[in-house]
């Protein structure tokens, strides 16, 4: 009797069996769009192939599945295919799906395939292989986001403090200095070790990053992905992928680990871009539903694990003129634990990081402060509302001091509370350093009338 499910059971085992191959041919390319025939029921959604060239066009080149119609399947390459031709023999390489990282890779920088590019040598193996477009841990399985994690930053510790395990998106527009706080993140935060995700990065940013921005300190502790502006939209897409994979092993060896990502939008653009040669019909923003399905199944596999080790998301968003409801952003908000809003007027002022301090929200703030810090932030946050709402009185000289006790209060204060929150790059870390201690004395201070 004719049985369909094991006919797929046994189809599924043998392409994963060792030492068979599924094969299959090019049937037409469009774009970046590979049609595929030969690969029968074997292939599946998200399934790495392998292309074969002629060998003058460079040998083989990785694709993936991303969508069949009958028996012809869909793939999309990770790299150029110059030199395809009809008939170009592809198989199926289920290994290509996986990684098998170890701790020993802090200090390295490597691609989406997860091959070193620092010319260090080669990158030993772990023991266990992590499929790169994991599963985030099941919620029920997780343990809480409780214990505080010091990021070193004085605007964030202060008004937007974070938990081990928790996930922050940074927004912010280009120019602000986003890069800049990663970096300062990446030297000063408590975490074990760091995990960066450079996604569609100019390439002459790059070397700059690394070895300015972040320093030999900072790259000692992290491992760094790299999949630059000119890459194909795979392999900015599978990057990302790629460094929550990194993350999720060294969280699995215990370890509280900080993932920095820069930025979640050049992921969304390199998904936009593959489902739209699918043949997926944009919506909104020129943006197909599944970009914004695939969204929380990145981020959501930052977290708590099991065990002890968690992972501290950060990512950025690049908001498109400074609109920080547009769709990508609005969808990221939500799926976060809080936000981090830039200012690019803070950052025209001089004051960096330039971190709107009111607009930047933590959802776990209530269990992260201690008795006698939250009044203290909470006095300072008074005070700069107030100055915030009446600033155009202030600077057109039309209020006139003593009609508002509190607004006199926030006219005082305000020039120390800015001095505190601003913070140098390379201002010298102190572990006794108490940034509510110092909130505390700056609002203890009485200025003349």
């Amino acid at each position: 009797m004719w049985n369909p499910e094991a006919v797929d059971a046994l189809k599924d085992g043998l392409a994963r069996a060792v030492g068979i191959e599924v094969h299959g041919r090019v049937a037409a390319c469009r774009g970046n769009l590979v049609s595929a025939e030969g690969l029968g029921g074997f292939a599946g959604v998200g399934d790495p192939c392998r292309i074969r060239l002629r060998p003058g066009d460079g040998g083989e080149v990785a694709a993936e599945v991303v969508g069949f119609a009958g028996d012809t399947a869909y793939l999309m390459p990770y790299e150029e295919i110059a030199g395809m031709r009809p008939g170009t023999d592809l198989r199926l390489d289920p290994g290509f799906g996986e990684l098998r990282p170890d701790r020993t890779w802090r200090g390295r920088v490597i691609d989406a395939f997860g091959d070193p590019i620092d010319g260090k040598g080669p990158l030993p193996c772990g023991a266990r292989a992590y499929p790169i477009q994991g599963r985030p841990v099941p919620a029920q399985r997780r343990r809480l986001v409780e214990r505080r994690l010091h990021l070193g930053v004085r605007a964030l510790d202060l008004f937007t403090p974070c938990c081990h395990g928790q996930r922050l998106g940074i927004f912010a527009g280009s120019g602000v200095g986003k890069s800049s706080l990663m970096a300062m993140l990446a030297a000063r935060s408590d975490a074990d070790v760091l995990v960066v995700g450079l996604i569609g990065e100019r390439g002459r940013e790059l070397n700059e990053f690394l070895r300015h921005t972040l320093g030999e300190a900072g790259l000692a502790r992290s491992v760094v992905v790299v999949a630059t502006s000119d890459m194909p939209a795979m392999m900015r897409r599978r990057a990302a992928y790629m460094t929550l994979t990194v993350a999720e092993h060294l969280r699995d060896e215990g370890l509280n680990v900080l993932c920095l990502m820069d930025s979640v939008t050049r992921f969304a653009l390199a998904l936009r871009e593959i489902h739209l040669a699918a043949g997926e019909p944009p919506t909104t923003r020129g943006y197909p539903p599944s970009v914004f399905a695939e969204l929380p199944r990145l981020l959501e596999r930052a977290g708590p694990g099991e065990g002890l080790g968690t992972i501290t998301g950060l990512f950025t968003v690049l908001v498109e003129g400074d609109d920080t409801n547009e769709p990508v952003s609005d969808t990221v908000r939500g799926i976060l634990d809080g936000h981090v809003i830039m200012d690019r007027r803070i950052a025209e002022a001089g004051r960096y990081p330039a971190i709107d301090v009111l607009r930047s929200v933590s959802r776990t703030a209530p269990g992260c402060y201690a008795s006698d810090e939250w009044p203290v932030v909470q006095r300072a946050r008074r005070l700069l509302q107030a100055h915030e709402e009446n600033k155009d009185l202030v600077t057109l000289g039309a209020y006139k001091r003593g009609a508002n006790a509190l607004l006199d209060e926030a006219i005082r204060l305000k020039p120390e509370i800015e001095d505190l929150l601003a913070q140098r790059l390379d201002e010298p870390r102190n572990a006794d350093d108490d940034p509510f201690a110092a909130l505390a004395a700056v609002l203890a201070m009485r200025a003349p009338i």
